[in-house]
């Protein structure tokens, strides 16, 4: 079997469950070294089952990247246990329940950029010295919604948003390095978030059910397709830097019903 990343280091944050857990399988089944950082439950299980399984391997860390400390010690733990770094996943994020802005506070958008934003900006800011040493890669989890926008989500899609510009002038400051700065903007992908934003609504099943005709494929993405995706561009688009990778299943595509206006 031919393994894409063989024995390379990869830090993904938010590694323990979604599109996180998906990176961080995809990389350990393709021989990478994988250092996975979480606040919560389930990251223990999880290098135990990727270790097992193979061929890779990973480690498991306890991180809050809301806070710059937890974010340097997770850097210097992955340098001091693997010896150096080749990619950078950014993923760690939340969505917050959907509200309109009049409910909003400042203090909560304020927390979401430091959450969703400032913390790629530290992991990266920390990761970087290693990454130019290996002519390594960072690549950032963005949104599809950062494109399209999202109903009563102006916080969330204003720091999605910001990750993409900011993946593109980063692109820009790193080349002078040979390290690519890429994104990814996953559409609908049924993760254990998604299925806690769908509790909030009044039906959570038919919200899904509805969701997944917003495809033109017809389905949810896949936590694995989005890891796929992000081993393409840590292992094989090594001519791209700068570009936003849209894993959507085709949902910004062709016209729907999007008027709210009562006649």
């Amino acid at each position: 079997m031919s393994l894409r990343y063989n024995n390379k280091v990869v830090i993904v944050t938010g590694g323990s469950k979604g599109i996180g857990r998906g990176i961080v399988k995809v990389f350990v089944e393709n021989g990478a070294k994988v250092m996975f950082c979480a606040i919560g439950e389930g990251g223990e299980a999880l290098e135990a089952e990727l270790n097992k399984a193979g061929p890779g391997s990973c480690k498991f860390l306890t991180c809050d990247v809301s806070k710059e400390d937890n974010i340097k010690r997770l850097i210097a733990v992955t340098v001091e246990h693997y010896g150096h770094v080749d990619c950078l996943v950014n993923n760690a994020g939340w969505h917050p329940p959907h509200k309109p802005i009049d409910d909003t506070t400042a203090e909560e958008f304020r927390d979401l950029l430091n959450l969703n934003l400032i913390n790629y900006f530290l992991a990266s800011k920390y990761a970087l010295p290693y990454l130019r040493q290996r002519h390594g890669n960072i690549i950032n989890i963005a949104s599809l919604v950062a494109t399209i926008g999202q109903r009563y989500a102006a916080p969330y899609v204003a720091t999605k948003g910001a990750v993409t510009s900011m993946t593109k002038a980063m692109a820009v400051d790193e080349s002078i390095y040979n390290v690519r700065v890429n994104c990814i903007s996953p559409g609908n992908v049924l993760t254990p978030l998604w299925e806690e934003v769908a509790g909030h609504t009044p039906d959570a099943a038919a919200t899904i059910k509805t969701a997944e005709t917003h495809q033109l494929l017809g389905r949810f993405g896949t936590a694995a397709e989005c890891g796929l995706a992000a081993l393409y561009l840590a292992a094989d688009a090594t001519f791209c830097t700068g570009i936003d990778l849209v894993v959507s299943g085709g949902a910004e595509l062709d016209y729907g019903v999007k008027s709210r206006i009562s006649s």
